[in-house]
């Protein structure tokens, strides 16, 4: 199962793009856990996930979550797919950042 831990400024936009996530994600059958935090949290909570994925809003923050995540990949989400909150879109880009 994939861990893909989402960031923003405080965790509460990407909670909402998170639920639609687990649905498409479920819908396609990859096991995968989501989960979204605010970016002060990211080397207590994402350094052992597989992607970390950045709202829009904090995209400049790439290279710090970087180096507090060390090993992990990190992008950013494409600002139109977290506007639509489309989940569907944003599993897919994930899918293909991890290879699967």
């Amino acid at each position: 199962m994939r861990k893909i831990i989402l960031l923003c400024a405080g965790g509460m936009s990407t909670s909402v793009l998170v639920k639609s996530m687990e649905k498409a994600a479920a819908d396609m059958g990859y096991a995968c856990e989501f989960a979204a935090y605010a970016t002060s949290e990211a080397r207590d909570k994402a350094s052992d996930a597989d992607l970390i994925l950045l709202g829009p809003q904090v995209r400049f923050a790439k290279s710090k979550i970087e180096a507090q995540c060390p090993g992990v990949p990190v992008d950013a989400i494409d600002m139109r797919m977290y506007g639509r909150m489309d989940g569907k879109g944003v599993v897919e880009f994930a899918k293909k950042k991890l290879g699967d």
